[in-house]
This record gives structure tokens, C-alpha cells and sequence, in this order.
């Protein structure tokens, strides 16, 4: 019998949430090491090298990867044989080590987590409660993996109640580029059979625990119906050509994860969870001898990988810009942003409609300004700003027309596509999108070299903030002709695939 005490439980998922907001696991850094050696397309290995270049800086830095750390999903198998010391539930522990951890005053993380989601939706202030999982197994220890899932990437998931005739790999090919790329490709897909509605989900969330090795399957070979299912979804998925941050390329997917379960001889379930470029994940045990003991993993390990700027590139005064220098910006160029930019995302849009709709005066001038979709990890030190990668840009598309119609506003900065509707505001207004590479949170924030809240400051990470910066990297994703990156790029990539295919088969 081993007795598991409640101060070793808490700071063990303390530490391990704080280890995972800033190291990479390994094998995932391998993966994409990978498909930036065999990537093609030159927008989809700008990106996957910025990842990969902000992966190592958060490692060294112990700053986090994404400044969305996640909401805290944490599957406990508990032994038989174990005892506890303490009066705390586990799940009442494992929030205790989420407060602990996201108010770390060395490594602040940023607090997503709403109670009362269909109301007030007010922040709890520490990201808890955690989504946890309990189940009861043999043995004398506790057994924990614990994951800090981006609400871009959860936001995807899909599931389908499929008869028990129908092709899961069809339905994931169908439903894989209705997805978009605001779960931050290239990444992971966990995908759930079987049992029920709710037992497939809890499947597709914990196969994404497991490591990438989809490599070591395919010199193998596959023997299951799951593992031949993966490396069909595999290779059919990348040859969509979706690419990284869906800009077009070689590797949308990096590993397929497959759980399942027996299920209803009427039914066949499939949920599919997407784990985007922030992948975060750690498993530890406790045995009664004391908190888990986390490695860190050597630098060394990273890739030496660099991303230097092309000769496609503009560089862009935000304070001088005007409407009829962004009408010479074409869809894919590489634009280095140096100026006065806003920041504003869901809560500040919304009260801006508010604003608008009473006929009241905006705290902030937007005429011929830009605005970056982002709620940025709070500074420490001499930062100017915490980590703060761009968020998914269409849950703003409802406020689009309004913002270019109403307030003058030019330009948005954000990640992953737009809907169509948006794209024609877009070129209707002569406005354009750019699009910053999600998954790359520290390494933009490098570029903000002041900060200040303007309006808003009771909505948090979600105020409205002016950003002084200096060479951001973007991408033009929507021009003011309304020429569309995300529609351009894996249609251009999914045709290059099926000719290198051709002409390896003649």
C-alpha cells in the first residue's frame, strides 16, 4: 500500500502545468523537425521554423510557448492499493495545483477559464476547475497525465454519429478542412471510437497523450485495425495539403492517435480533437516517496533552426501607413510591422457593438489604425509584454463589417482563415487581413517593445492595449482585391501533391 499525501499531489501538478507552458515534449519538436527538413512550400516552413525558433526560446526562456495555456485537462488512474493523506478531493487537488501554478509570480500563465458559460461568463481568475478524469486500476500508485489545452485548437474538435457501415477515414477527410487553421497546423489528431457520445471524446482527448510515433509505425508496419486506420488517415490527411497555419504545404498532420472502445451494435461513434502547434502534454507517478521529479529536457535536443527574412518582404510604418499603400500588398508577401498597433479580441469587440449601438463615443480612434487579435500572458521583468501569439481571428468575423464600416478602421492582424462573408468586407472596405503564425507566442511578443492599456482595462487580458513594435513578422493572408491565402495555398499545395504522387508512380 503506498500512502500518496496531498502537498505531493498539488505541487506535483503544479510543477508539471508550469513544465509544460514552456517545454515542447521532445518527440513533438522531432516531428516537426521532420516536416521543416521535407517541407516544399516556402510560407508553411517560414512557419513551422518560427515554431520551432519560439519552442527553443520559451525552453530557455521558461516563458510559454502559447499565451493561450490552455484549460487543464488531467486524466488520474489511481492503484487499488493506494491510500490517501489528505482531505482534499483529487479534484479539488488538481485545482489547487492549477491556482498554484497559473499564479506562479516567475511564470505567470493566463487565466481562460469562465464560470457560468452561458451567462456572465465571468473569469475565475486562476484557470480553475480543471477537467478531470478519474479511474480506479490495479497497483499501489497514482499515475497522471496532464495536458493545458488552447481554446483555438478544443474550439475544432468534431464528432459525428456515424452507422455502423460508414468510413471513418471519409468522414475525417471530409471534416478535416472544414477545420480551418485555427487549431494551429501542423499538429496532432486525436481521434475516439466506439462506446458512447461522451466515452468517444474522452478517448480522442486521451489518445492525444500518447507520443509521436507514427514514423516508428510506418517502418514496422501496421498489425490493428487502429494502427492500419492511422496510417491510412495519415497519409491521406497530408495530401490535402492543408500545410502549416493552412497556409498551403506537405505536413498538416504530424501523428494520428487512435482510442477505442466497444460500442452499440447500432451505433458507431467518432469524435476527432485536434492538438495544434502548442502541443503540451506530461506524465509522471507518485508512489508515496515524494513529489514527481520532471526532467527538463536538454537544450541541445532543439534543432539548430533559423528564419531569416526573404527578399519578398515589406516593411510597413504603422504610423504613417494609409489606405492606398495597403491597396499595393499582395496576398503571401511578408510584411515587417514597426509602429502603433491596437490590440482588441472577443469581449472588446462586443463591447464596441455595445457602444456603437447606443450611439456612444469609442474610447479609441481606429481611423486608418490596425488591430491585432490577441490577449496577451501578463509582463514580468523588463518585458514589455508576456508571450502573445495571435488568436483565432474568425470568432471576430461577426464584428468585421462593423469595425471597417464604423470606425475606420485599415488593417487586422490575427491567425487562420476568414469566412467568406468577411473576406468580401474585406476587399468591399479596400481593408486587409494579416496573419501572424499561431504557436509562436514568445517570439512575436519579442517584437512589442512597449505596451499600454487604453480602454477596457476590467476586461484583462482582453482590454484594449496599444503595442509599440518593431519588425513583426506577418503574412498577408487577405489582400484588399480580396485575394485569399487560405483558400489559395493548399488548393495550389493539394494539386503539387497529387503530380509529385503521379510522377513517383510513373
Amino acid at each position: 500500500m503506498s500512502i500518496i499525501k496531498k502537498q505531493d499531489f498539488i505541487d506535483s501538478v503544479a510543477d508539471a502545468l508550469q513544465y509544460i507552458s514552456y517545454y515542447h515534449p521532445l518527440d513533438f519538436v522531432q516531428a516537426l523537425e521532420k516536416a521543416y527538413q521535407k517541407e516544399q512550400s516556402q510560407a508553411a516552413k517560414d512557419a513551422i521554423a518560427q515554431i520551432l525558433i519560439n519552442s527553443r526560446m520559451s525552453a530557455e526562456g521558461h516563458r510559454p510557448i502559447c499565451q493561450d495555456t490552455g484549460i487543464v485537462t488531467c486524466f488520474v488512474k489511481i492503484g487499488m492499493q493506494v491510500q490517501w493523506d489528505s482531505d482534499l478531493t483529487v479534484q479539488e487537488m488538481v485545482d489547487e495545483g492549477v491556482r498554484r501554478a497559473y499564479n506562479n509570480p516567475d511564470n505567470p500563465l493566463r487565466a481562460s477559464i469562465v464560470a457560468d458559460p452561458a451567462g456572465a461568463r465571468k473569469n475565475t481568475k486562476d484557470n480553475a476547475p480543471a477537467v478531470v478524469h478519474i479511474d480506479m486500476v490495479p497497483g499501489d500508485h497514482v499515475e497522471v497525465a496532464i495536458a493545458a489545452k488552447g481554446g483555438g485548437s478544443e474550439n475544432k474538435s468534431k464528432m459525428v454519429m456515424l452507422n455502423p457501415s460508414d468510413d471513418i477515414v471519409e468522414w475525417v477527410l471530409k471534416t478535416l478542412p472544414t477545420m480551418g487553421a485555427g487549431w494551429c497546423p501542423p499538429g496532432m489528431l486525436g481521434i475516439g471510437i466506439g462506446g458512447t457520445a461522451e466515452k468517444a471524446a474522452v478517448l480522442a482527448k486521451e489518445a492525444l497523450m500518447d507520443p509521436v510515433d507514427i514514423h516508428d509505425l510506418i517502418e514496422r508496419g501496421a498489425e490493428t485495425t487502429e494502427e492500419k486506420l492511422r496510417l491510412e488517415i495519415f497519409e491521406k490527411a497530408n495530401k490535402l495539403g492543408i500545410g502549416a497555419q493552412g497556409l498551403g504545404g506537405l505536413t498538416t498532420v504530424v501523428d494520428i492517435k487512435i482510442k477505442s472502445a466497444p460500442t452499440h451494435a447500432a451505433s458507431k461513434p467518432v469524435v476527432m480533437i485536434p492538438n495544434c502547434a502548442a502541443t503540451r502534454h506530461v506524465h509522471f507517478h507518485l508512489d508515496g516517496s515524494g513529489p514527481a521529479e520532471l526532467t527538463p529536457p536538454k537544450l541541445e535536443d532543439w534543432p539548430e533552426v533559423t528564419w531569416e527574412v526573404g527578399e519578398n518582404v515589406r516593411r510597413v510604418n504603422l504610423d504613417t501607413v494609409t489606405r492606398d499603400d495597403i491597396a499595393q500588398w499582395k496576398m503571401g508577401e511578408t510584411v515587417l510591422l514597426s509602429g502603433k498597433l491596437l490590440t482588441g479580441r472577443d469581449a472588446a469587440h462586443k463591447r464596441i457593438q455595445d457602444m456603437l449601438n447606443k450611439g456612444e463615443k469609442l474610447p479609441v480612434d481606429f481611423k486608418d489604425r490596425f488591430i491585432y487579435y490577441v490577449g496577451p500572458v501578463d509582463a514580468i521583468g523588463d518585458e514589455a509584454v508576456g508571450p502573445a501569439g495571435p488568436t483565432t481571428s474568425t470568432r471576430m468575423d461577426k464584428f468585421t463589417d462593423m469595425m471597417l464600416e464604423q470606425t475606420g478602421l485599415i488593417g487586422m492582424v490575427g491567425k487562420a482563415e476568414r469566412g467568406p462573408a468577411t473576406v468580401e468586407s474585406i476587399k468591399r472596405h479596400k481593408a486587409v487581413y494579416l496573419m501572424a503564425v499561431g504557436g509562436a507566442a514568445y517570439l512575436v511578443a519579442k517584437a512589442v517593445k512597449k505596451a499600454r492599456v487604453l480602454a477596457f482595462e476590467d476586461l484583462g487580458m482582453e482590454a484594449i492595449y496599444e503595442f509599440e513594435v518593431e519588425d513583426m513578422p506577418v503574412t498577408v493572408a487577405v489582400d484588399a482585391e480580396g485575394n485569399n491565402a487560405h483558400v489559395a495555398g493548399p488548393a495550389i499545395w493539394q494539386a503539387k501533391i497529387e503530380e509529385l504522387d503521379a510522377q513517383l508512380k510513373a
